[in-house]
C-alpha cells in the first residue's frame, strides 16, 4: 500500500535529522582548518555555479532578475567567505588569564534552515557555509515555490562538501515539500536550532515550535531624504536599490519621506532618473494590486518591473519607467503603500521639518517591519544621531542603497541574507547573522576568591560617577576620591553611640 505523501514528507525529514545528526558528530572531530576547508569548497563552487542558479532562481520563480541574482549568489558564497574566513568557531576561542576565563566554541547540533522564494539559491548558499563554520549539520526545507533552484543548489553544496571532506549527510534538503514536513523540522527534538528567513506566520511558527529559532519577517524601511542631502546622489541610491532584483531583498527602501523646503528638488530628480508619479485614480487601480484579501502582499506584483506592474493594474506610464511613485498622506496597515512592496513601487511622504519626518518615519515601521532596517540621506550628522536614538530599527544606513548597505555589500555590516529585527521585531537578535549565532560558547571559570574572603572582604565601591547635567558624555569622568578608612574599634564606637541615640529617640 503506498503511502500518503504526507507522510511519506514527515518520515523523510525524520531520515535527514537523523543522517544530520550523526554526521555533525563526526563532523564535532574536525579541527578548525578542516572545516574551513568544506566551507571554502562550498563558496568556490557557489561562485562557480552564481550564474547558472540565477538563472534557474529567475526562471522558476518569475522574481527579479538574473543579473543581480548572480551577484547575490556572489554575496552568499565567496564575499560572505572572505567575511568570516578567520573567524575561530571550533575549540578555544578566548583565553582570559586575568579574570581565569576559557571560551570554548560548541555548535548547536542540526540546524533547520527555512529557504525563501525571493532569494532561493544566495540564502541556501549563505546559510549552508554560515552554519558548517560553526561546526553544525544543516537540513534545508525549500519554498515550494523554488523548490528545483533551492534543491539544484543544495546538491551543489553536497558535491562541494564531499569532495572537501565532509561526512555524508552534513547537508540535507527536503524534496517532499508539504507543510507537514515543515512542521516535522520545526518540532524535531533533535534541531538544535531553527534559522527562518521568510513571511510572518512562517517566522512566528518558529518561534512556536518549542526548539530555539532565530527567525526575521518583513521590511518596511522609509528613507528620508534630508534638506542637506547630496538629492541626486540619495535618489541614484534608492533607485539602485528599489530596482537592484526588482525589489526582493526585504532591506529596500518602501517610502520617502522628504521635507516640503526640497520637495520641487527630490520630485523633480525623482522624475529625471526614471520615476513615474501616480495620479490619484492610478494610484487606487494599483493599490488592489498589492494586497490580497486577507492583508498579505500579493506575490503578483513581487520582483516584477515597473511595466510589467502597470500593464497588470492597467496603467499607461512613459518608457523607462524604472520606480512607480504614489504620493501618500496616510500610513496604516490598510493603506497598501505603507507596507512592505517588495518591487518597484514606492510610497512618497512630504513633511514641514525632519522632526514630524523622524514621526512619520516611526509610524511607517510600527505599521510593518519594525526592528528591520530603514535609510537616511544627510550631511548633517547631529541628526543621523537623533534618528538613531528614536527609530525602532537594528540598521540605519546612511547614505547608501538599502538593499545592498543592508546585507553588508555597500556598508561594513557583516554579509548576511538573514537580518535580524531585535525584540521590537519580535526577534532573537537585531544583528546580521554570522556563524557566531549559530554556536554556543562554553566558558571555564576558575575560582578567584574563597568564602571568607567574600564574608570578610570590602565590597568594591563603583567607579563610575554620573555627568552633571549638560556635560558632555565624552568627557572623561574624574577618578573617585578613596572612602575614608575606620578601625575596628572606631566602627565599634560609632555603632555604639548610633544604637544610644536610637534607645533615646533622638
Amino acid at each position: 500500500m503506498a503511502l500518503d505523501k504526507d507522510l511519506q514528507s514527515i518520515q523523510e525529514v525524520r531520515d535527514l535529522i537523523a543522517a544530520a545528526k550523526r554526521a555533525q558528530a563526526v563532523l564535532a572531530t574536525y579541527s578548525q582548518e578542516k572545516i574551513d576547508a568544506i566551507c571554502f569548497a562550498i563558496a568556490q563552487a557557489g561562485a562557480r555555479h552564481a550564474e547558472e542558479l540565477a538563472k534557474m532562481a529567475n526562471q522558476e520563480t518569475g522574481f527579479g532578475k538574473w543579473e543581480d541574482k548572480v551577484l547575490k549568489n556572489q554575496l552568499g558564497s565567496i564575499i560572505l567567505w572572505e567575511s568570516i574566513k578567520d573567524m575561530k568557531t571550533i575549540g578555544l576561542l578566548c583565553e582570559d588569564r586575568k579574570n581565569g576565563i576559557l571560551e570554548y566554541g560548541v555548535p548547536v547540533g542540526v540546524v533547520a534552515a527555512l529557504i525563501p522564494s525571493t532569494n532561493p539559491t544566495s540564502t541556501t548558499l549563505y546559510k549552508s557555509i554560515i552554519s558548517i563554520k560553526a561546526g553544525n549539520g544543516i537540513v534545508i526545507s525549500p519554498h515550494p515555490g523554488a523548490k528545483n533552484c533551492i534543491i539544484e543548489t543544495a546538491k551543489i553544496i553536497q558535491d562541494a562538501a564531499r569532495s572537501a571532506g565532509a561526512p555524508d549527510g552534513l547537508v540535507g534538503y527536503i524534496s517532499l515539500t508539504t507543510m507537514e514536513a515543515t512542521n516535522a523540522l520545526l518540532k524535531h527534538r533533535d534541531i538544535g536550532l531553527i534559522l527562518a528567513t521568510g513571511g510572518e506566520a512562517m517566522v512566528r511558527a518558529a518561534y512556536s515550535s518549542g526548539n530555539p529559532a532565530i527567525g526575521v519577517g518583513p521590511g518596511n524601511g522609509p528613507s528620508f531624504i534630508e534638506r542637506t542631502a547630496d538629492i541626486p546622489k540619495a535618489v541614484k541610491r534608492i533607485f539602485d536599490s528599489k530596482t537592484f532584483d526588482n525589489g526582493t531583498i526585504c532591506a529596500s527602501e518602501q517610502s520617502i519621506v522628504t521635507e516640503r523646503c526640497i520637495e520641487k528638488k527630490v520630485v523633480d530628480e525623482l522624475e529625471k532618473q526614471g520615476g513615474y508619479f501616480l495620479s490619484a485614480d492610478e494610484s487606487q487601480k494599483l493599490s488592489k494590486f498589492i494586497l490580497r484579501a486577507n492583508g498579505t502582499m500579493n506575490p503578483a506584483i513581487v520582483g516584477k518591473t515597473a511595466q510589467k506592474i502597470a500593464d497588470m493594474a492597467g496603467i499607461s506610464i512613459p518608457g523607462g519607467t524604472r520606480v512607480l511613485i504614489s504620493r501618500q498622506t496616510e500610513v496604516s496597515k490598510k493603506n497598501p503603500y505603507s507596507r512592505e512592496k517588495l518591487c518597484p513601487i514606492l510610497a512618497f511622504y512630504v513633511e514641514d521639518s525632519w522632526e514630524q519626518a523622524c514621526e512619520r518615519s516611526i509610524q511607517i515601521l510600527y505599521v510593518e517591519g519594525a526592528g528591520h532596517t530603514m535609510t537616511m540621506h544627510t550631511q548633517n550628522d547631529a541628526i543621523v544621531r537623533e534618528f538613531a536614538l528614536k527609530k525602532p530599527v537594528c540598521r540605519l544606513l546612511v547614505n547608501t542603497p538599502g538593499a545592498l548597505g543592508g546585507v553588508g555589500a555597500t556598508t561594513g555590516l557583516p554579509p548576511a541574507l538573514t537580518l535580524g529585527c531585535g525584540a521590537v521585531g519580535g526577534s532573537a537578535t537585531g544583528d546580521n547573522i554570522t556563524p557566531m549565532h549559530l554556536m554556543n560558547i562554553r566558558r571555564v571559570a576558575y575560582g578567584q576568591k574563597e568564602l571568607e574572603q567574600l564574608r570578610g572582604g570590602a565590597v568594591p565601591r563603583p567607579t563610575y560617577s554620573a555627568p552633571t547635567s549638560g556635560s558632555n558624555l565624552t568627557t572623561t569622568n574624574p577618578a573617585p576620591t578613596s572612602p575614608p578608612s575606620f578601625s575596628t574599634n572606631e566602627v565599634e564606637r560609632i555603632a555604639k553611640e548610633v544604637i544610644a541615640r536610637l534607645g533615646h529617640g533622638g
